[in-house]
């Protein structure tokens, strides 16, 4: 069974960072490309960043260009997104997802298999 597993959310201040993590479990993430997606209250799903399957290129909403990271270490079968100056309108429940692309993408209809998500606060 195709798993991932979000973690390293929380509560933080703004300005602060946090680096959420995507593990795999049941599968190799070595051929996928991983998207980073986030759903702010009331707010659509909006895509935030991808890495492609062999880490060569990423790619970033403008909102986050130069504030988040994305890397994977496809021997621990986890990708990785730092995420530094954080913005109370970065809050929202972030997921990752794996999808089968020989290109980055952020739009979640190209990517098949989800996490289940981990809270990102960010907050005085």
């Amino acid at each position: 069974q195709l798993q991932l597993v979000e973690s390293g959310g929380g509560l933080v201040q703004p300005g602060g960072s946090l680096r959420l993590s995507c593990a795999a479990s049941g599968f190799t993430l070595d051929y996928y490309a991983i998207g980073w997606f986030r759903q702010a209250p009331g707010k659509e799903r909006e895509g935030v960043s991808c890495i492609s399957s062999n880490g060569g290129s990423t790619t970033y909403v403008d909102s986050v260009k130069g504030r988040f990271t994305m890397s994977r270490d496809n021997a621990k079968n986890t990708v990785y997104l730092q995420m530094n100056s954080l913005k109370p309108e970065d809050t929202g429940v972030y997921y990752c997802a794996a999808g089968d692309l020989p290109v980055v993408s952020v739009n979640a209809d190209d990517f098949g298999s989800w996490g289940q998500g981990t809270q990102v606060t960010v907050s005085s």
